[in-house]
Parts: C-alpha cells; structure tokens; sequence
C-alpha cells in the first residue's frame, strides 16, 4: 500500500479504534453521609426564646442566609469595607492567582486531547577534514545542507489516561475556585468581626471616659466636703484612687481602638493608617438580626465552599487513581512527519526533495509493572486520605454551625441581661449620689455604686458587640448567598 493511500486510511483506523476506548480506574461518587435532618440547636424552643429576650430596637430586623448579609446591618461604612476588602484584600489577590494558574493548568491538560505539532527549519554549511576525505579536493570537501519539516504526535487515548488527567486537572481547578470563596467567606467574615469589635470598643471607651467624668464630679464634691470640714482625708484618697483606675482603663482601650483600625486597612488592602481619620468618630454598633434561618444541614453542605473543595480534592485524586491505572496497559502514539530536505537553498521545496514519515510507536511499561503498581497504590491512598478529609470536613462544618447557632441563641439572652443591668447600676449610682449630697449615705455607697455602674456598662457594651460577633460568626459558619465577584487583577509591571 501507498503512503498516500495509508494517510486516508489511517482516519478510519483511528475513529474505529477510539470507539472501541475504555477509561481505567474508579469513575467518582459523591461520598453519602448520613447527616441530620435539622440542626439540634435550631428547635423552635431556642428560637422563641431568642426573640423572647429580643431588645426592643431590633424588631422588625430580619436577615436571611441567601443575601449578602453585611448589608442588612444597614451600616454604610461596614458595607464599604467589605467591599473594598473584596476588591483590593491580598489574601484573596493570592487566592485568585491560584485560581488562575489551576486553570490555566486544566487549559495546558486539554490540549492532549489534540495532536502536538511542531515545526523546525534548519540551514548548514559545512567542511570535512583532509584526514576525513583523503584524496578530496578542498573546494568538494564543502557541503551544504537545507532542511525544514513538521511533525505531529498524538497519544491515542485508548485506556483514558488523558482523559483521566484532564478530569484530575478539572476537578483541581474546581477546588481553587471553592479555595477562593472559602477565602471570600473568612475576609468578610473577618472584616465583619473587626469593625464590630471597633464600634464595641469604642463604646466601651465613651463608656469609661463618662464614667471618670462622673467620678471627677464626685472626687471634687467629696474634696469640697473635706475642705468644709465635713470629710476625711481618707474619704478623697479612695475617692481619687477610684478615678485614676478608670481613667487607667481609657489608654488600654485607645490602643486596641487603633490596632483594630489598623487591622481593618489592611484587610482592605491599604496602609494600616489609612482609615483612622474615617474610623475615629464614634458610630453605633450594627443593629442584631431579629432571626437567622439556618435552613438545614443538607443546605449547609451545599454552601460551604470548604465542603465543596474537600469534594473536588478527593475527585481529582479518584481521578489519578486511572492516570496511574493506564500504566498498566501499552501506550500507543502516532507519529507523522512531513517535510523537505535538499543540499541547495533554490532545490528546498522541490517535489524530489519531498520527506514524510507515518509510525505508530506502542510503550509499553510490562517489564517495569512493579513500579506501575506501586504508583497505583499510592494513588489509592492518596484518595483514602482525601475521603477522609471530605468527611472530617463535613464533620467540622456541622460542628462549626451547630456552635454558632448556641453561641448565638445564647447571647441574645445574655445581651437582655446585660442591658437590664447597665439600666439599674445607672439608677443606682444617680441615687446614691442624691443621698450621699442628702447626707442620708456615706460615700462608700457612692463608690460601690459607681464602681458597679462602670462594670455594667461596660459588660453591657462588650456583651453586645459579642452578640453582633455571634450573628457575624453565624453568616459565616452557614456560608449562604456570598457573592460571585473576583478581587482586581494587578499585573507584573513592565521591566
């Protein structure tokens, strides 16, 4: 048979021989876990119990899982920080490239589904030796020598080795691209947490810098008594000793106002002094959701991007499980060559200078089956070890949400007590005073009651930033309706 003949029946051979391919190793199956119907701590009594304790101010306040929930704390500024930090947060710019390079990785496996064709050209003038052609005149030791061809190679995929590679490189790229939300879901959730953590601190140091002006007021009425004749040097001194704790407490609570403002520019992508003249003013803390549905377990592994990367790791590592089967049967390649070779530039192209070449190699690793198998137990391990870590993630998941949703329920509670509290030791330290400037109690009950009044106000305070914390954590663990956005891309600059 003819070359020319052999290249329009190779097509069919190849068509005829893909039909008849098979793909090796393990196909994947979503791994079935018994998981529970609803959330233990989501029963309708932990729910009418919340909303029983709910501050009158958070009525009406409702968000769900499927939103982008920072909004409905309808806090402009903590809105554009989440913004920002989701355009500009370097954590999520590293996410990104890894998410990028996966699938420019899967674009490179796909083109082994193609031929690879590459060309080379080359043009040579050389001169023998006198001792390697005795006897040959100068001028016909020179020879020249023009060639340039383009050759193609193929895998034929018969045992879906390529297939299975490409299949690993795919569920790869799935991964980074769960990698990526999962790192969207821990930024926000960490902007969120901050900004919260400032407005609760910054509360806690207007609380501190009222009660030292309260307690200056009393340090000089008591001063004034002693100066009247009225009082005892002992009196001033625990009177002043009170007011220099408290005003100890402001420097403390100035410096974690700053390190939290810092942490927030960063987490934006900017210098840590970029938002201190836009965060200083004080702004109240986000008002609580009246009630976070946390639909059920089920939903809760759906949305969880680090379910879904442990799920694509551990298809990906099924896949390479067939990458090493393919091993164990012969690799057939087909090779062509065409081209054209001539000893002078103006011949290069002529038909007599025509060359082609059509082969069919087989590599087959038989003789090296032990390292084969080898490979292909490591494989099957590979692929144990991310089975269990899909399961121990899911674990972790329901684990991580169940304790949001007690914490949560939990705290509401305790924000109701606390608030109480705040209340009464407001009242009490006014009263105290006015029987004190009565004459009808002495000034350690003015001391008590002030000394309580601060360490009310204060848990009040960061009892409520806790329980803003607790939904935040609660958006977080449930991981519903996160945006589809990608940070900005900043390319290398030019050298």
């Amino acid at each position: 048979m003819s070359a020319s003949s052999s290249l329009r029946v190779l097509p069919v051979g190849i068509a005829a021989a893909l039909l008849a391919a098979c793909t090796v190793g393990p196909d994947f199956v979503r791994p079935d876990m018994p998981v529970p119907g609803q959330f233990a701590q989501a029963t309708s009594e932990t729910t009418a119990a919340d909303a029983s304790m709910l501050p009158a101010q958070d009525a009406g306040v409702a968000l769900v899982t499927d939103s982008e929930f920072w909004r409905g704390f309808d806090d402009p500024m903590l809105t554009r920080l989440v913004e920002e930090a989701l355009a500009a947060n370097h954590d999520l710019r590293i996410a990104l490239a890894n998410y990028d390079r996966a699938n420019a990785l899967l674009r490179g496996a796909r083109f082994d589904y193609f031929p690879t064709i590459t060309a080379h050209a080359e043009a040579s003038d050389g001169r023998a030796s006198a001792d390697q052609a005795p006897g040959v005149a100068r001028a016909d030791r020179d020879a020249e020598s023009y060639s340039a061809q383009a050759q193609v190679s193929w895998e034929l995929d018969l045992w879906g080795r390529v297939r299975r590679g490409v299949e690993a490189q795919r569920a790869g790229a799935q991964a980074s691209a769960a990698d990526l939300q999962a790192t969207q879901v821990a930024i926000v959730g960490e902007v969120a947490r901050s900004y919260v953590d400032l407005r609760g601190l910054q509360e806690r140091l207007r609380v501190a810098r009222e009660n030292a002006v309260n307690q200056a007021e009393t340090l000089k009425l008591v001063t004034a008594r002693f100066d009247a004749g009225r009082g005892t040097e002992f009196d001033t001194s625990r009177a002043s000793a009170q007011l220099e704790a408290t005003r100890a407490r402001v420097p403390a609570l100035e410096a974690q106002v700053a390190v939290t403002m810092h942490r927030l520019a960063v987490l934006t992508g900017r210098t840590p002094d970029a938002l201190i003249a836009e965060l200083t003013p004080q702004h109240a803390l986000p008002m609580l959701p009246a009630r976070i549905d946390p639909a059920t377990p089920g939903d809760l592994l759906r949305n969880r991007p680090d379910v879904a990367a442990a799920e694509q790791r551990l298809h990906a590592a099924t896949a390479r499980i067939g990458v090493a089967t393919a091993d164990l049967f012969p690799r057939f390649t087909l090779g062509g060559l065409i081209g054209s070779q001539a000893i002078d530039s103006s011949a290069l192209f002529e038909r007599v200078s025509e060359t082609r070449l059509v082969a069919l190699g087989i590599d087959w690793s038989f003789l090296d089956i032990g390292r084969v198998r080898a490979r292909i137990k490591a494989a099957d391990a590979q692929a144990e070890g991310e089975l269990a870590q899909y399961e121990k993630t899911v674990l972790l998941a329901l684990e991580d949400t169940e304790n949001a949703l007690v914490r949560h329920a939990r705290a509401r509670v305790e924000d109701r007590h606390l608030e109480q509290a705040a209340l009464d030791s407001a009242k009490a330290a006014q009263l105290a005073r006015v029987r004190f400037e009565a004459g009808a109690a002495d000034l350690f009950e003015v001391l008590d009651a002030e000394r309580t009044q601060l360490q009310a106000q204060d848990a009040f305070a960061d009892g409520r930033t806790r329980s803003v914390n607790s939904a935040v954590a609660l958006y977080k663990a449930l991981a519903g309706g996160w945006p589809e956005r990608m940070p900005e891309r900043k390319k290398l600059a030019s050298q």
